[in-house]
């Protein structure tokens, strides 16, 4: 199954479940918690307050060699968006990709989706913990905070 296939089918339309691909096409489903929702509104109002050009979206589909990962929550400038609007799922990884963690979450599926934004041109990759804590990460490794918006909160409340 591809991503432009999940989208058309009428019977995965409106599951309370984030659904992503991995590399054989297998759906993966995970469900949504009200905490997650609204870390992901408080993350992209401060983007879009913090940041005059471009716009943060949730729900963001990534195409990878792993299969369509979903970013919880990204920033794109709006060149970028300007290029990749019309696709099913962006064929490259926007500036800000920000993954809400949830008790499902493992270490080393954070890490793998880390480096597979990285390797599709995200510049920073940011965690927020179900406390509401902020990690940011560039290719290199963990920052303290971001170096793209240097006033955003190392910690959200809800």
């Amino acid at each position: 199954m591809n991503w432009q296939e999940v989208c058309s089918d009428p019977h995965l339309n409106n599951l309370p479940y984030k659904i992503e691909l991995n590399e054989r096409g297998q759906i993966l489903m995970s469900p949504v918690r009200l905490y997650h929702s609204a870390f992901q509104g408080k993350i992209i109002k401060y983007l879009n307050q913090l940041l005059a050009e471009g716009e943060a979206f949730p729900e963001f589909a990534i195409a990878t060699e792993k299969g369509t990962k979903v970013a919880d929550v990204i920033w794109c400038s709006d060149a970028l968006w300007q290029q990749i609007k019309h696709e099913a799922e962006s064929p490259v990884a926007p500036e800000i990709c920000v993954e809400v963690l949830s008790s499902t979450n493992t270490a080393e599926e954070m890490a793998e989706k880390r480096m597979l934004y990285f390797a599709h041109g995200a510049e920073e990759v940011w965690m927020c913990s179900k406390d509401g804590a902020m990690l940011f990460f560039t290719p290199e490794g963990e920052i303290e905070h971001s170096r793209r918006v240097m006033a955003f909160p190392q910690q959200i409340a809800v």
